[in-house]
């Protein structure tokens, strides 16, 4: 069994929340075989990256307090176990309606990887050093990302589309132990919560209606708004419309995920020199040039793999210097319920994505338009989230405890 604290339980949460930029960014190359595989349209296999998301976002508003009551463990166990036999359901899916139940169920499993591994952190390292912990965490986990779209892409040019389902299937199976024999429980049984109804909406209403937890969550959520846009687009946009091959996809989105990894690492070196509440305001910034920038050539007419990957790359590095940030802030006041928290941050950002999502997928004009204009949006609701809620929040928290003092 790991110790609590060592480097390599860091690791295995890593390992373990890496299973849902996988189960979204594996299959991305393999979007427009697939459409022709079922014989349906772009707007259909588009959908099962929103369900996916619906899904997760559903998901997760049962497993953190599930797991506030009974550990974080068993739920994870739970969680891989549906995860493994959804991936296998999608593999052999004789029509897109079979897929699109099998991304459900996959995304029902797969939420408790992330919701849970955030969890964790908190329960471990408390409200200031788990930003920073959550900074490393995704700056390893960005080893998925980077490879998925590759590795998927060779898997749909050597075996078909189906394999990609089949490897998911393969990682869930080999977590599964490591979950049982090496993971600790980090939850100790004093601070378990109940799981009455009651209870969980009592909590939920308490952080909703909380200026410090909404501000970071939306913030975080406008930003993710504008990846999402990207994931549900870029592959039609790149591949059908600017006529990359899905390898060529798969290198264009390792220097997405670069982009990423550049940024985590900055979280984590600068979260003690500028806090947090400089770092997600100077990240908002950058993610509005990003998707702005990337707009504006769109609206030129400039319809490039440059136009549209570049711009995506600075967006993307904002995204990376904020995402830990703001669940970090989400959780920091919230020990007692951070399962909860956890959830209902997670709940809140997947459900915007979905949205999101969904309105690429029926507005896609058959260029980069519509995803550049969604990606921009994001941005700049990043902002104006921060401006507008995370800046107040942040100085009236700082006014209480000076008074206090």
């Amino acid at each position: 069994m790991l110790r609590l604290t060592s480097p390599a339980t860091v690791v295995t949460l890593a390992a373990l929340t890496a299973l849902g930029p996988l189960a979204t960014d594996m299959y991305l190359p393999a979007m427009p075989a697939m459409a022709a595989a079922l014989d349906t349209g772009p707007d259909q296999v588009q959908l099962t990256l929103s369900l996916y998301m619906a899904g997760f976002a559903a998901a997760q508003l049962f497993c953190g307090p599930f797991s506030d009551r009974f550990g974080r463990k068993p739920v994870m166990i739970f969680g891989f176990s549906l995860f493994l036999v959804a991936s296998l359901l999608c593999a052999f899916a004789p029509s897109i309606e079979w897929l699109l139940a099998g991304r459900f169920l996959q995304a029902l499993g797969g939420a408790t990887g992330p919701v849970l591994g955030r969890a964790a952190v908190r329960d471990i390292y408390g409200p200031i050093e788990a930003g920073r912990i959550l900074s490393y965490m995704a700056s390893t986990m960005s080893l998925a990302p980077a490879l998925a779209p590759i590795v998927g892409a060779g898997l749909l040019v050597f075996f078909g589309w189906q394999s990609i389902f089949v490897l998911l299937a393969f990682y869930a199976a080999a977590m599964l132990p490591l979950l049982i024999l090496a993971l600790p429980e980090t939850l100790p049984p004093e601070r378990r919560q109940s799981i009455h109804p009651q209870a969980i909406l009592a909590n939920f209403r308490r952080l909703l209606g909380q200026r410090t937890f909404m501000g970071y969550t939306l913030t975080n959520a406008a930003a993710f708004s504008g990846l999402f846009a990207y994931l549900s687009g870029s592959s039609f946009v790149l591949i059908e419309f600017l006529g990359v091959s899905p390898f060529q996809y798969g290198l264009f989105f390792s220097l997405i995920v670069a982009g990423f990894f550049v940024g985590t690492l900055l979280s984590g070196r600068y979260s003690h020199r500028l806090g947090r509440e400089r770092l997600v305001g100077l990240a908002t910034l950058v993610c509005a040039a990003g998707g702005c920038l990337m707009a504006a050539l769109a609206l030129s007419g400039v319809f490039a793999a440059w136009a549209v990957v570049g711009p995506h790359v600075l967006f993307m590095v904002g995204v990376g210097v904020l995402m830990p940030q703001t669940m970090s802030g989400a959780l920091a006041p919230n020990p007692h319920c951070a399962g909860a928290a956890s959830s209902l941050f997670g709940f809140l950002q997947m459900t915007i994505a979905a949205v999101v999502g969904g309105a690429v997928a029926q507005l896609h004009d058959g260029t980069s338009l519509t995803m550049a204009i969604v990606v921009a949006l994001g941005g700049l609701l990043a902002v104006a989230s921060f401006l507008g809620l995370v800046r107040p929040a942040e100085r009236a928290m700082a006014l209480q405890q000076t008074q206090e003092l």
